[in-house]
C-alpha cells in the first residue's frame, strides 16, 4: 500500500497552452507504483481554467470544492461540488472556475503518455 497526503505535494504550476491560474498536484501515478491509473488534483484561482484540449484517453473528473464551467464541443455544463463527470476519448474540454474561490477536483487518467515522468 502507498499513501500520500496533499500536504506533502507541492503543487505545480499547469503550463500547457493556455491554461491560466491552475495548479496540479500529482497524488498517485505509475512512478508512485500505481499499475493502471494516475490520480491527480487540480487547484484552479477564481477565473483561471485548464487548456481546451482533446486526448486519445478517457478521464474521470470529481470536483472537490467550488464552480466550474466544463466548456465541449456540445456546449456548456456548469460543474460543482459533488459532481462527477466522465469526459470521452478525443473529446474537448477545459474547466473555467467561474465561483467566488478555488475550485479543486480530481482527476483520473490511465497511465501513458498522459502520466509520463509522474
Amino acid at each position: 500500500m502507498y499513501k500520500i497526503n496533499i500536504d506533502e505535494l507541492e503543487p505545480v504550476e499547469v503550463t500547457e497552452d493556455n491554461a491560466q491560474a491552475a495548479q496540479v498536484q500529482w497524488l498517485l501515478a505509475e512512478g508512485k507504483g500505481a499499475p493502471n491509473f494516475a490520480m491527480r488534483r487540480f487547484i484552479i484561482a477564481p477565473g483561471g481554467c485548464t487548456p481546451y484540449h482533446a486526448h486519445p484517453w478517457e478521464h474521470e473528473v470529481y470536483c472537490l470544492r467550488g464552480e466550474a464551467t466544463a466548456k465541449t464541443e456540445q456546449g456548456d455544463v456548469l460543474v460543482r461540488a459533488g459532481d462527477a463527470i466522465l469526459v470521452e476519448p478525443d473529446e474537448l474540454h477545459s474547466f473555467v472556475n467561474t465561483g467566488e474561490g478555488p475550485l479543486e477536483f480530481l482527476c483520473l487518467v490511465p497511465n501513458g503518455p498522459a502520466t509520463k515522468g509522474h
